[in-house]
């Protein structure tokens, strides 16, 4: 073994062991700043409106960066208002309609158990005492461990949920405690954002500075076309149902369709977690016109996602969409649901790290070049 492929063996292992360590300590760095993390990219969302201000209006930046946070948090309390609004409104209906529904149900369950049920069970109590004894102890047997098994998931499940209840709870101060000192890190942060761009440039590199100033530039076209692909999608699927819901005839079908615009924002099971009760509820109150139609429109809203979610995603994230798809694919059976908006994201950091010219530098160094 000559002496360059060893040192080039011992380079990247230590490249490899960098690597795994730099990874370990993000990590654990993140869960200790990341409302410091979420401050930048806050910081990075109302940059461009407070450059604005401070140069048309003349505000002292101080002035303008709160005036930009102010009104980041106005147009969200008022997306939230109005969606509470029509929800509260929406609730209202349900709560006047609801409890006559659940009395068709009702009665459509008493009459299934009357004339269905009861006659099969009839049949079923003539067709065991037909039965050999010990054909029957192995049925009570299997009947008793199936309801013990029901009996300990259905417990488990209780258990789990009520133990996760002051979990829950226990969130939202330290929720509001992010909140709060993100806020304040956005204002420090977006204040003297160009003394901190002056500070990095005096302590790194000149090398470190244009990889990581192609780095950051592509990080951030690409995470505003993240956020601008997903709120497309969200769009072409409030819009989709509100039209299906305005065609079937359903009332209140603007709060609906906001409402399940809003659970489409959650990966893998977003419309489903709207559409599937709602299906099964009226299937099974002599609605089922409804229920097929509703059903028609739920497979479509399903097949436009899985057609323009890689369309759009490659689009605005500048990625090939056979990249995309494999990313997605990769990401969820790897992470699960976060997977399916993290494989995306790695696909543009491995992207914007070749275009840095990264993947070229670690090799050269492997190799022995540029010494």
């Amino acid at each position: 073994m000559s002496l360059n492929y060893l040192y080039s063996v011992l380079r990247l292992i230590l490249i490899f062991v960098l690597i795994t360590l730099s990874v370990f300590v993000i990590y654990y760095l993140f869960s200790l700043t990341y409302p410091f993390i979420i401050a930048i990219f806050i910081a990075l969302l109302i940059n461009p409106l407070v450059n604005f201000m401070e140069k048309k209006s003349r505000l002292p930046r101080s002035f303008a960066v709160m005036f930009a946070i102010f009104l980041l948090i106005s147009l969200i309390s008022g997306i939230l208002i109005l969606l509470v609004a029509e929800i509260v409104t929406g609730t209202t209906y349900l709560a006047k309609v609801v409890p006559g529904h659940l009395n068709l149900l009702a009665m459509y369950i008493e009459d299934f158990f009357v004339n269905k049920i009861m006659p099969m069970y009839s049949q079923l109590t003539y067709l065991f005492n037909t039965l050999e004894s010990n054909q029957q102890q192995s049925i009570i047997v299997n009947i008793q461990n199936i309801g013990e098994q029901i009996a300990f998931s259905v417990g488990n499940f209780i258990k789990k949920f009520l133990e996760n209840i002051p979990v829950i709870f226990s969130w939202l101060p330290n929720t509001a405690t992010v909140i709060i000192f993100s806020l304040l890190a956005t204002f420090f942060i977006s204040k003297d954002w160009y003394k901190f761009k002056v500070t990095l440039k005096t302590i790194l590199p000149q090398k470190v500075r244009t990889s990581g100033q192609t780095i950051s530039e592509e990080l951030k076209k690409a995470l505003l076309g993240f956020i601008r692909a997903q709120a497309t999608l969200i769009s072409i699927t409030t819009t989709i149902v509100l039209i299906g819901l305005l065609i079937l005839r359903v009332d209140y079908a603007i709060t609906i369709a906001l409402l399940i615009g809003l659970v489409d924002i959650l990966p893998y099971i977003g419309t489903g977690l709207v559409f599937v009760p709602w299906i099964i509820y009226l299937a099974f109150s002599d609605s089922l016109p409804l229920a097929i139609g509703l059903g028609v429109l739920y497979l479509i809203v399903l097949i436009q996602r899985q057609v323009m979610e890689p369309k759009v995603l490659s689009e605005s994230i500048g990625l090939d969409p056979l990249a995309t798809l494999i990313s997605l694919f990769i990401g969820y059976k790897l992470l699960g649901f976060l997977g399916l908006a993290a494989g995306p994201v790695a696909l543009v950091v491995l992207r914007t790290l070749h275009s840095a010219g990264v993947y070229e530098e670690l090799w050269n160094f492997v190799v022995g070049k540029g010494k």
